[in-house]
């Protein structure tokens, strides 16, 4: 029996264990008939699935309210407790095998521990967790999740038939019985405070404690001895992100590395004290350093019993500079108060020379494996976590920043008219107010709303890096950069605030990161660069940053606005232009991917996608948005988070250490791709963009405003109050075409491409593009998930009938075609042929998921039709709620 057999196995037995608990709850909450008929329900719907029939959308039409509601409750928690099983046996799996993306570093002979540590000494790793709203889940929910887990992993190690196991069965049902119990719903939209807290609880639980334990595998898989290298950090936009987002402002800034600091500091805090009780060794039996002698306390600050205790004297001194740093930082000291009151440490620099102290004296006098373990875990953790944690960014529009710019320059009488002149002048006049220290903001100037919140920002930064290290804040992200005075006008604003120093060799404290997002922007991203970095300005400042320039790559916007096949065509071509681009100007070029959880906005297998990178892509690091569900379902449980973050850097580790060839970068194969994206942008454009009454048709035939009332993000649907395309976020209409099980975003316009440029032709290119074969992958994966007939109910909501049939036949007919020529291309008889266990995961959810579906069609036309009462919105909602939870990576 192979690993994967074995796991879709225990996958199904888990799988039935709860859905068994969960029906027992259900008859004793509401009864025998409730139970059955969800019971019956269920029965019908699997078999139908199974049979491919279609009688169940009668039946579900004919329902009361309340039972409706009772079902969309049911099969949801289902899809939950389906979820749960499969992270279950993930987990056991990565706990008996070890991580996959380990696993395929371990026999790779080129991968030295000299070129290891080269390689990660000039890299930098982030993934960086963002607000994106596509989690509809509830912390109350998300918390029930965990428990239920840790129960299942505590059920594997109980001996059969015994009262251990008839207990730990009890407590499941206890946790089911809450989950059935507890409301699925936010009562009120939440907001960016609410946001920051449920990222903080990613971080306590999984990063802090594991991040450590990453680099240590990596350091024994490779023999990596010595110096701490800090190559893996978390980092944060939640709080920073004002891109769309009025309700994230100078205090939602604050208010997220405040928290941010208090959790790490309270953390560390808690490993000295526990260091302190382990490091019990005796000055009569050990022979400690004179630093550390230094280092520990004097007599009078410690007990009388540690007196020849100098390590636990030593961390009684760690402890009370921690004890002062948490004061002056946050105002308060910790729970557990210090024996004396010591100086702060003034920045994590400082913290981390002392443990060092501690651990060098170990090393010498013979004990280097107690400097191991704890000790050790701690300064990877200060490396990576300074007293900040995460790395915030800060985020903008280049609309804002253009308009903010103007309004400082007519203020201070340097430019009329900022916003008439053309590009050239812009960047002239940008570089001149550059080049000195006069400042353009007077104390004595009444500026607008935007423009004083712009500066209030760039202000707060500043004291944030000042207060908490300058890894507080690190970068600073500009939305639709189109231009080098885009980047310019970030410069000036940062010089406001004393974040910008002029002079010949100019200092910037903040990396500013330009992003590219639509296909156009994507397609002149290199000539933007190239600009930039011609300009005298921009060289000086680069080289007091080690000479690296980050540029962000946006997946999310770059589908909407020229579908699948072309965002990720652009994007890797753009990527190349840029990599060359930097080798040509001496300039070390790391990618920042805008990357979501749905296969439309750059989802799929981190590993796959990385190693698929253009050569040299991640040569300096990556840096990757998790997003939405995503968050939960990577970095939600401690092992599996610790193998989400083993894959990012063993991805990169392969890529540039062990590289591989593409056909997608010879000349035949590149030509080939452009031709298939050519005929995939046109199709996909006629349809989106060129089909009068597509964006009715899109709002009707999905769950879109309903979407819109969902309390799950503090980020507005659009960016304006226009009803275009164009103006709506990537986010919502990714998720919304995925409600629909249209799946639109992750597969449009590839069949046409496909047999316009002939399907023989992409067979080679399929057997030689680990690029090409990614691309289908996370395409086989969004079309196994869609269906036609359920896509046809929604589109029966569509108020104008021929529009309906003309744009619901085109998908269709799109569809089939995509699926034929994905199946010819791969060889495979059907979908997920070659993936057996994602099929069976897939396959064993569809059925709860087409009843959801099902339902929420009812109930949107009862809306719609003006017949709605609080329960039908509400069922609604509970709906989008499951069938995301059934789908994972919707959004």
């Amino acid at each position: 029996m192979t690993a994967q057999s074995t796991r879709i196995d225990a996958e199904r037995a888990h799988i039935r264990l709860l859905g068994r608990l969960l029906g027992e709850v259900i008859r004793e909450q509401h009864g025998p008939q409730a139970f059955q008929l969800v019971e019956d329900i269920r029965r019908q719907s699997v078999g139908e699935y199974r049979a491919g029939e279609r009688g169940l959308e009668k039946l579900l039409t004919g329902l009361s309210q309340d039972d409706t509601l009772l079902l969309i409750r049911a099969f949801s928690i289902f899809s939950q407790l389906a979820n749960i099983a499969d992270d279950h046996a993930l987990r056991r799996e990565t706990r008996a095998l070890g991580a996959g993306a380990m696993q395929r570093l371990e026999h790779q002979t080129a991968l030295s521990a000299r070129k290891v540590t080269a390689f990660l000494k000039g890299a930098l790793f982030v993934p960086v967790i963002t607000a994106h709203p596509t989690e509809v889940r509830r912390k109350s929910v998300l918390d029930r999740e965990i428990e239920l887990g840790e129960l299942l992993q505590a059920r594997d190690t109980a001996s059969p038939q015994t009262a251990e196991l008839t207990e730990i069965d009890a407590h499941l049902k206890r946790a089911i019985r809450i989950l059935w119990q507890t409301r699925m719903l936010r009562s009120t939209r939440i907001q960016v405070t609410d946001e920051i807290e449920n990222n903080i609880a990613i971080f306590a639980r999984t990063f802090l404690p594991q991040l450590a334990m990453v680099k240590r595998r990596f350091a024994r898989l490779f023999g990596m001895t010595g110096e701490i290298v800090p190559y893996l950090k978390p980092g944060s936009w939640v709080g920073g992100d004002r891109d769309g987002n009025p309700n994230v402002s100078p205090q939602t800034l604050d208010y997220a590395v405040r928290r941010q600091s208090e959790i790490v500091l309270d953390y560390y805090l808690a490993e000295v004290h526990a260091l302190g009780a382990e490091l019990s060794l005796s000055d009569s039996l050990v022979t400690p350093s004179a630093e550390l002698m230094a280092l520990a306390a004097t007599p009078d600050h410690t007990s009388v019993h540690q007196i020849d205790e100098p390590y636990r004297r030593a961390l009684v001194t760690c402890y009370a500079r921690l004890a002062a740093t948490r004061k002056a930082l946050l105002g308060r000291g910790p729970v557990r108060p210090a024996r004396y009151e010591d100086q702060r440490y003034a920045a994590p620099e400082d913290f981390a020379a002392d443990l060092d102290v501690i651990a060098q004296s170990l090393i010498a006098s013979g004990d280097a494996d107690l400097a191991d373990g704890r000790l050790l875990a701690l300064r990877e953790s200060v490396a990576a976590f300074g007293f900040h944690l995460a790395v915030m960014d800060v985020r903008q529009n280049s609309d804002v920043h253009e308009r903010a710019v103007a309004e400082l320059l007519k203020n201070a009488d340097a430019e009329p008219d900022y916003l008439a002149l053309d590009e050239k002048r812009r960047a002239a006049l940008l570089e001149e107010e550059l080049s000195h220290a006069r400042p353009l903001r007077s104390p004595y100037a009444d500026y607008s709303p935007e423009t004083a919140r712009e500066l209030a920002i760039a202000d707060h930064v500043a004291t944030m890096k000042r207060d908490f290290g300058q890894g507080a804040v690190a970068q600073y992200v500009i939305s639709k950069a189109a231009s080098v005075s885009d980047l310019l006008e970030v410069a000036l604003l940062m010089k406001e605030a004393g974040l910008f120093r002029p002079g010949d060799q100019p200092q910037a404290q903040l990396r500013i990161v330009p992003l590219f997002e639509t296909i156009e922007d994507l397609r002149q991203s290199a000539d933007v660069m190239g600009e930039f970095f011609a300009s005298p300005l921009a060289q000086a400042m680069l080289a007091g940053q080690g000479g690296l320039q980050e540029v962000m790559i946006g997946y999310s916007d770059s589908n909407k606005d020229g579908g699948y096949v072309t965002s990720n065509w652009e994007i890797r071509s753009g990527i190349a232009r840029l990599v060359k681009l930097g080798r040509e100007r001496g300039i070390h070029m790391r990618f920042f991917h805008g990357r979501g959880g749905a296969v439309g906005r750059g989802g799929g297998s981190s590993f796959d996608a990385i190693r698929a990178l253009p050569a040299g892509a991640s040569a300096n690091g990556i840096r990757i948005t998790e997003q939405g569900e995503v968050v939960s379902s990577k970095y939600g449980d401690p092992v599996i988070g610790r193998a989400s973050l083993e894959t990012i850097v063993a991805a990169a580790l392969l890529a540039e250490l062990t590289p591989r060839s593409d056909a997608a970068d010879g000349e035949e194969g590149a030509a080939l791709l452009a031709a298939l994206s050519q005929a995939a942008f046109g199709h996909y454009r006629a349809l989106v963009y060129d089909t009068p009454g597509f964006e009715t048709y899109f709002r009707q035939a999905t769950p879109l405003l309903e979407i819109a009332d969902l309390k799950i993000g503090s980020r507005p649907a659009s960016r304006s109050k226009s009803p275009r395309i164009e103006d709506l976020r990537a986010i919502p209409w990714v998720f919304s075409w995925s409600q629909a099980r249209v799946m639109l975003p992750g597969w449009y316009g590839f069949g046409t491409a496909a047999q316009t440029v002939g399907i023989e032709a992409l067979k080679p290119l399929y057997a030689g593009s680990a690029f090409f074969r990614t691309m289908l992958a996370n395409m086989e994966m969004v079309l196994a998930k869609s269906s036609l007939d359920i896509a046809s109910r929604y589109a029966g909501l569509v108020e104008d009938r021929a529009l309906a049939d003309q744009v619901s036949a085109r998908i269709a007919a799109e569809w089939q075609k995509t699926h034929d020529a994905l199946l010819a291309i791969t060889g495979q008889g059907k979908l997920l042929e070659h993936d057996p266990r994602l099929a069976a995961s897939i396959q064993s959810r569809l059925p709860y998921v087409d009843a959801l579906n099902h339902l929420q069609v009812n109930l949107m036309a009862r809306r719609r039709a003006g017949q709605a009462d609080e329960n039908t919105n509400k069922g609604i909602h509970m709906a989008i709620n499951g069938i995301s939870a059934s789908l994972r990576n919707s959004g």
